[in-house]
């Protein structure tokens, strides 16, 4: 898209809001809407069948683990690919059918198959649609793109919370909830698939003669790898923010045995948490486009780490847990958001679909690290610890990229 504004015109706010962004947008929510329903009920059904935190941190480190294979698989695909838009529309319906699948089994070894197989699908399609994404707007954009591409993530995420405690009060079942997950399942698959639109090959330059060597795709710059390794230092005091469920039915004094009353209090506390991340995804984006990226960043990663403070001090506490989900909310917005953004201004276009399935990659690393420390330490009775290992970890984190920020000014990365 070319910029032809006049000078010291102001652009249009909608000028790169495209047909394919906004199916893009459409196909996260309703994925999210999907497995969010299921994932709100998820906690609170394993406690039904006698499975505790520890089991929930099994399941969502081994999913996260998977997670982080797929989506690397979902970059190197996507690197030797024209056509990416029907293998990311694969990849959610995999989650759809993963997801829904768990309707039908309640052994742990089931759940976790299915939970993973579901995980797959969703890794793998994630470098896919970020590089579609990227590909769809200006560079200029990026932090708005993304931004409201995770504000549809977590609309969906507030969507599936409401909609599941919703028939919780209505008197339906975890297992009739999880069934009806298919519906945005699909919509989400449909929406991608007949709807996104690919920009095509950048044509050849004309001169050049045909006995012509191709060129080497650029190589991955160093600032792009020290990038990763940072997020990866803060992705492993990144836990599953499933665990927010838990914590909040615990300070409710619940122990799943009930499918309402304040179990469903619980999962709204949820809710509450991916509507703040809604709200704030966009106007931080919006702000990175405005400002340097990487510092906006690096601040969100500073509330995540009080956050896991607050927790690691006081969790027991339902007021200071709500102040945690806020604030939680807030830095998820942020890092979702310019994570991503940072790294499309590093990434040139032909590695960028390989590119982001490293960066995701790292990034589920982490979280299945922290998932599982956090889920075992937990279940042991020493939520102190579980979350003053994630605050110490994410302090890593923050400390590595505030080096690399005053790396980048000095010119060195």
């Amino acid at each position: 898209m070319a910029n032809d504004e006049a000078p010291g015109s102001r652009p249009s706010p909608v000028k790169w809001l495209s047909g394919a962004v906004l199916a893009i947008i459409l196909a996260t929510f309703f994925s999210d809407l999907s497995h969010e329903m299921c994932t709100a009920v998820l906690p609170l059904y394993l406690a039904t069948v006698g499975l505790g935190p520890a089991a929930l941190g099994l399941i969502e480190g081994v999913a996260d683990f998977l997670v982080s294979i797929s989506k690397l698989v979902g970059g190197f695909v996507g690197h030797h690919v024209e056509r990416k838009r029907p293998w990311a529309s694969l990849g959610y319906l995999l989650t759809t059918l993963g997801t829904w699948g768990i309707a039908f089994f309640g052994s742990l070894a089931a759940v976790l198959t299915l939970r993973s197989l579901a995980w797959i699908g969703r890794g793998f399609r994630s470098p896919l649609r970020d590089y579609l994404l990227a590909d769809a707007v200006e560079p200029k954009y990026y932090g708005r793109a993304y931004g409201l591409e995770r504000a549809g993530d977590m609309l969906g995420a507030v969507a599936g919370p409401l909609v599941a405690a919703l028939l919780l009060w209505a008197g339906l079942s975890f297992r009739s909830i999880i069934l009806w997950t298919i519906v945005p399942g699909l919509l989400a698959a449909s929406a991608f698939f007949f709807f996104t639109r690919e920009r095509g090959k950048t044509p050849p330059a004309p001169a050049d003669p045909p006995t012509a060597t191709p060129e080497p795709k650029p190589a991955f710059s160093r600032a792009f790898w020290l990038f990763v390794i940072g997020v990866v230092l803060f992705g492993m005091g990144d836990f599953s923010r499933t665990f927010i469920i838990w914590l909040a039915a615990r300070a409710l004094g619940d122990d799943g045995s009930q499918p309402a009353g304040t179990l469903s209090v619980a999962v709204l506390l949820y809710m509450m948490h991916n509507l703040v991340s809604a709200l704030v995804a966009y106007p931080v984006g919006h702000l990175g486009d405005r400002r340097a990226k990487l510092p906006v960043l690096v601040a969100g990663y500073a509330i995540g780490v009080g956050v896991n403070v607050l927790l690691a001090l006081l969790s027991g506490s339902l007021a200071w847990l709500v102040a945690a989900i806020v604030l939680s909310g807030v830095y998820i917005a942020v890092e979702e958001t310019l994570e991503k953004a940072v790294a499309a201004e590093l990434l040139p276009r032909e590695r960028r679909s390989l590119g982001f399935g490293i960066l995701a990659c790292g990034n589920a690393v982490g979280d299945m690290v922290s998932s599982l420390y956090v889920g075992l330490l937990l279940a042991a009775g020493h939520a102190m610890a579980a979350f003053g290992i994630a605050a110490g970890l994410g302090a890593l984190g923050v400390g590595w990229m505030l080096w690399l920020m005053s790396a980048r000014r000095n010119g060195k990365p």
